[in-house]
Order: structure tokens, then sequence, then C-alpha cells
């Protein structure tokens, strides 16, 4: 009894302070029993629950955050300053890995084993956090509330609303499928965004296999049936036909002989290429491979209509017009803005707009207190071309109506920080002053000790702003962001004496916060057949069975807990030994 006491006790605390007891069990065992026996017996000391009752009550900020994707998860992560009051809200009450959702849908790693519950991270935070299981349907900008709907059954009405005031709020609620308003898409087919999504996508195809082995069917309708259409040549797209294929051919084909000959992959994509994102070698390599493997790959080619039997594709180039009998439809064309996002976007004046726009600080425009970052929302950079006259006037220190070399070089940094297309630029162009920049634009006879008036200074960055890009809607993106974000709001006191970022062109002093800069890390796109293009940055491109290998390392290290790192690797290691599972739960 005082065994299994002792390891109950052991238990409860291991996972109450998971740091600090791995630490004291590494000493415990090199300790021998006595570590352990002294181990058991100590009580954790918090010291964030003893509270000087001589000190004053300072009232914490309340700030609202939507969302528990990437962006939201990341803030939530990294924000470390105590004095917030935090509250979190999202229909959904985990974290979810969503770039090993495809594996989801062949069985290779298990839903479970990529979700983290958001209250196993909040918890052992110093922040206090809390979180609501609801959905918010409005965001009224002008009294600082948020109009939110539980999905609990709590009332009679089934749902049950709620306000929540704040004084900041970050929006990170993500993206929905867009289906580009062709008809059928919503009713017809599966969509690829959520755990869920995977979920049911899986047990479809499993359901696929066996109504086309029942025997009172004929070989057409079973080829009907083993007929699956993904639509959309990016890498979810191109990733979730690539595990398709590696279940069928690895697992299923051995379930179900009789049927195995009779499947049928196609791949659509509207363009002329699939995963144009990447360099054109893994374009290319991934073509061939499909092509290769048997997945039908049609390009330039639109689809128009969806009916509950056939899937009607128009060709680009010839307009021509054909219809084929499907038995799944996988839909993975890009993304749209949720409904509550466009009510906010007419609020403020943004409904000309395709998603919310921010500053380079991500904060949403017209909004001093309300930040988004994730999907929902793209950062808007500023031109050089509309501040181009404040900053001539701010790196004309003597204003004599004129700028030389090296009142524009004290200045290079901060336009650079401000303005990033200016630091591409002169990248791009190996340039390095303003001599440079006049030489691009009037000739090579420039000279050093140049001085050039606000017309010449115009001519010269004319071209900057053809440099600007805007980020991609990636899980590297938000995670990013959330956690600049969130050491902006770790500093936010600090940094109003001592702001940190670039010359205000259009005013006194400085910016308070460096604006965020998004720092490109690479990206994969898992081909099957144990093969994985990589594109790094230095446009290092790797293809291959080594590339696989660095892409399991870097998902099994980008988890968001030892829980979920040691699932999915447990997950993997099961597919290789076991194989994947065929049931339909």
């Amino acid at each position: 009894m005082q065994g299994m006491a002792f390891l109950e006790r052991f238990s409860r605390t291991f996972r109450q302070n998971p740091s600090t007891s791995k630490l004291l069990l590494v000493v415990a065992l090199s300790g021998g029993t006595s570590g352990l026996v002294a181990y058991s017996d100590a009580t954790p000391q918090n010291s964030s629950n003893i509270v000087d009752s001589a000190e004053p009550e300072i009232k914490k900020k309340k700030v609202v955050v939507l969302g528990t994707g990437w962006a939201g998860t990341s803030f939530l992560k990294n924000l470390k300053d105590p004095s917030y009051d935090v509250q979190v809200i999202s229909p959904r009450n985990y974290f979810a890995f969503t770039p090993l959702l495809p594996s989801v849908t062949s069985g290779t790693v298990e839903p479970r084993s990529i979700v983290e519950p958001i209250r196993n991270i909040i918890r052992k935070k110093k922040v206090d956090i809390q979180y609501s299981e609801a959905e918010c349907v409005k965001i009224d900008a002008a009294n600082k509330k948020v109009y939110c709907q539980s999905n609990a059954n709590a009332n009679l009405n089934g749902k049950e609303e709620f306000f929540v005031d704040f004084d900041y709020l970050v929006i990170g609620v993500g993206a929905r499928s867009n289906t580009f308003n062709i008809p059928g898409v919503v009713e017809n087919t599966l969509f690829l965004k959520e755990v869920e999504d995977a979920q049911k996508i899986r047990k479809s195809i499993i359901d696929c296999f066996e109504r086309a082995d029942l025997p009172s069917l004929s070989d057409e309708e079973r080829k009907k049936i083993l007929h699956f259409v993904v639509v959309g040549g990016g890498p979810t797209g191109v990733e979730f036909a690539a595990q398709l294929h590696d279940f069928l051919t690895e697992d299923l084909a051995k379930l179900y002989p009789d049927i195995k000959n009779l499947v049928r992959i196609t791949l659509l994509e509207a363009t002329d290429h699939i995963l144009n994102m990447f360099d054109k070698r893994i374009t290319a390599f991934a073509e061939e491979k499909f092509k290769r493997e048997g997945i039908d790959l049609k390009t330039g080619s639109m689809v128009i209509n969806i009916s509950d039997k056939e899937i009607s594709t128009k060709e680009i180039k010839t307009g021509e017009i054909s219809s084929m009998p499907y038995g799944m439809i996988v839909w993975s064309t890009g993304i749209g803005t949720r409904r509550v996002i466009m009510d906010f976007m007419k609020q403020i004046g943004q409904s000309n707009r395709r998603v919310l726009a921010t500053d380079e600080w991500l904060r949403v425009e017209r909004c001093d207190n309300i930040y988004a970052v994730g999907d929902c929302a793209t950062i808007n950079q500023r031109k050089v071309m509309e501040d181009v006259a404040a900053i001539f006037q701010k790196a004309d220190k003597d204003n004599s109506g004129t700028l030389t070399v090296k009142e524009f070089q004290e200045v290079l940094d901060d336009i650079c920080e401000r303005y990033p297309q200016l630091e591409l630029y002169l990248k791009n162009k190996q340039m390095h002053s303003l001599v440079d920049l006049l030489k691009d634009s009037k000739g090579d006879d420039v000279k050093e000790s140049v001085e050039v008036n606000i017309e010449e200074f115009k001519s010269a960055l004319s071209q900057v702003d053809s440099q600007m890009k805007s980020l991609p809607a990636t899980a590297q993106v938000a995670s990013q962001q959330g956690v600049y974000l969130a050491n902006c709001f770790n500093r936010m006191k600090e940094v109003e004496t001592n702001p940190e970022g670039p010359l205000r062109f259009r005013g006194e002093g400085r910016h308070r916060f460096r604006p965020f800069r998004y720092r490109h890390l690479g990206q994969f796109a898992p081909l099957g057949g144990e093969q994985t293009a990589a594109q790094l940055p230095g446009d290092w491109v790797s293809i291959g069975h080594s590339s696989q290998w660095l892409w399991y390392s870097v998902y099994a290290s980008k988890q968001v807990s030892w829980r979920t790192r040691a699932l999915v690797v447990s997950d993997w290691m099961r597919r290789f030994i076991f194989g994947r599972d065929s049931s339909s739960l």
C-alpha cells in the first residue's frame, strides 16, 4: 500500500511540474533509493501564490485572444508579463499541428498525436490566462467588446451568447477553405483544414474500398467509387495525393487484392504546374514522379461544377468542358475570409480588401488597440514613394533643400528597417549607398560628393516599391507573428521611455518597436515513397530520401510539447513496423 501511495504521489507531482520533475528524476536515479524517497516527500513551492498584502493592487490590462491556432498559441506560449489578464476564446480547446494533417488522412499519424489541449499550455504560465470554448461572432471595436457564442448546450435554445470587454484584442481566428463560389463544392467535397476534416477523409477512403468490394457491383461501378480526386496543386494537395498513393499501394492493396487495379487518383490544378511556390527543379521532379506512379495529373484544368456523381472541368487553354465520375473529392485550393472578419472589415472601413489589413507592427489599421495575426490578416506594407518627401526632409538635417551622400547614409538603416523593400532592392542590385542608386537611375557619371534635390531623390527611389511582396499564409508566418507580438507585449512598458524602432519620418522621435520581419526558414513538400523535396534558405534544394529524414526531424522538433513529440515519433515507428491501420474508426 505504501508503494502504491508513493507511485501515485510521484505520478501526480511529475504531471504538475514536468520540467522540474525531469531534472529531479535524473538526480534521484543517480543518487539511488534515498534520492527517490527524498523526491517523493518533497512539496513544490509556488512563489506566485505568495501575496504581499502591503502592496497596492494594480489593475491589469485585459487582453482577449481569439483563436488557438499557430498565431494565437505562439502568442500565449511566449507571453511572460504577469501584468496582463488574458482571456482566450476559441471553438476548439486544443492546438493542432496542421502540417501533419495529410498524414492523419492516411493513418500514418493518429489525430490525437498532433493536438495539445490549450489548457495544458496555459496552466504552465505565470500569466493569468483563462480559456472559454466559444466562437466569436462579432467584434465591436468602438466599445472594446467581443460577442461570443458557446457551442455547449447550456440552455433550452442550445446556444449561449455572452460578451467580453478588452483593453487589447489579438485576432488569430485563421481562415476558411476558399470555394470560389463554385456550385456543389460545399455539398460534395471534403476539405483539409481541421483535424475533423482529416478524420472524415480517412473514413471516406476506407468506406470507398468497403463499398467497392461488395459482390453485387460491376467493374464500372467499382471504378467510379475508387476514383479519388484532389483539387489543388499546392503543398497540401500534393502531399495528400502522395500520402493517399502510399496508403493505397503499401497497405490497402494487400487487403483488397481483387479491386486494387481499379483505383485511380486524379490531381487537378488550374495553373500550368503544381507547387508553383517552389523551385522549378522541385516542380519538375514532383510532376515526373506523379506521372511515373500513375497519378493522373491534369494542369490547366479548372473546376466549374460538382454534382453528387460527377465533377465538371474546363481546360483553360482550349475552353473544352469535360466531366468525370468520382468516389471522393478533396478540395484544397487556398483560403478565404471568415464571416466575422468580413463583418469587422466593413465596420472599420476595409470592406474593399480581401483580408484584414495591419501595419508593420501587426496592428489593425485604424484600430490602435487591436492586433491581427495569422491567415486572417496581411501586412499592408507602406510604400517608399508615399513617404519619399518626408524621408527627404528628415534626412536633410541642415534644411538646405539638397541631400548629400553622408546625410542619406545616416538614415539608411532606419529607412531599410521601416521599408524592407528598400533593403531587398539594394541587396538584389548589389548597391550600398545613394551614389549606387543615382548611378542606376542616371548612369555611371556620378561623383561621391554629389548632392541631390527632391526630384532626383524621387527618381533614384522610383523602382524600390517593385520589391514589395505579401507574406504567404503558412504556419511558419503565423508562428513568428505570434512570437513577435508576445515580445512586444512583454516590453510594452519598457519601450514607452526607451523606444527601439526606426525614425518616425512623418513625426518626431522613434517608433516604439521594430517592425515585424518574417524570417523564411525553408519549406518541405513530401512526395511519397519516403521522398521529400526541401527548399531551404540560400536557394538550397534537396530532393530524395535524405530530405525525408530531415523532414522527420524538423517536424518532430516543432511539436508544441514533449507529449505530442513522443506520440508522433511513436506513430511513425508503428507505421514502419506494422503498417497503417485500415479500420473505419
